[in-house]
């Protein structure tokens, strides 16, 4: 009676073992390729973020040198208004007014430089710092979600 109890429960739980084992297996295998899976999603996301972040910053910078256009060639204007104004004050010359067309252009680019500024400057600061933030937030979590229980933090 003894031999006959035995030998079905090892042959159920030799069978069970491999079938367990088969599970486990497939479990793992499984497990490693769904990581693997979003892992690579992971990179793909950060990736996206951090080139609208760098064409936002390339935008910026892009705005911020016409800016710089604009600036210098108010300073030119202004340069040469100044130019002719002394020319006009000069006991040499005539009744000269064109100082005042320089004056008024260099205005004028100075508040487009104003503006162009304005825009690059917003624009830098949206895009910066370079960091992909959704795909830190998802990696964090994926973390929470899988880590194991009771670690917290």
């Amino acid at each position: 009676m003894n031999a006959g109890g035995p030998a079905p429960t090892g042959g159920r739980s030799s069978g069970g073992d491999e079938d367990g084992t088969q599970g486990i297996a497939t479990a793992i295998a499984e497990v490693s390729e769904r990581a693997s899976v979003l892992v690579r999603e992971e990179i793909e996301l950060a990736k996206a973020e951090m080139a609208q972040k760098a064409t936002k910053l390339v935008k910026g910078a892009i705005v911020g040198v016409v800016a710089g256009v604009f600036f210098m060639t108010a300073l030119l204007f202004a340069l040469a208004g100044c130019a002719w104004l002394l020319y006009y004050y000069l006991p040499i010359g005539g009744d000269f007014t064109y100082f005042w067309g320089f004056f008024a252009m260099a205005l004028i680019l100075v508040l487009l430089g104003a503006l162009a500024g304005l825009i690059a400057m917003r624009a830098v600061k949206r895009g910066s710092p370079p960091v992909p933030n959704m795909a830190i937030e998802e990696a964090r979590k994926i973390r929470e979600s899988v880590g194991p229980p009771g670690a917290e933090g």
